[in-house]
């Protein structure tokens, strides 16, 4: 049984959420020729200023970028 763990950065919609675990479903089916309905998908929301790149949050990074505009 497929057990996929994604982590998003919040603010997908739910449309692209259940676009997304559908997709992830499907391509588990493909691969590894599994039952759509042994995979499982977990997603996470993570909010911008609990993950970093490059040494800055994503939310400063887009704070920053917002002020550039």
């Amino acid at each position: 049984m497929p057990n996929v763990n994604i982590q998003l950065i919040e603010g997908r919609s739910a449309e692209q959420k259940e676009a997304l675990i559908e997709k992830i479903t499907a391509a588990c089916v493909d691969a590894i020729d599994c039952t759509p309905e042994s995979v499982r998908v977990v997603l996470s929301d993570i909010e911008p200023q609990d993950f970093g790149l490059s040494g800055e949050s994503v939310a400063k990074r887009r704070a920053v970028k917002e002020a550039a505009s």
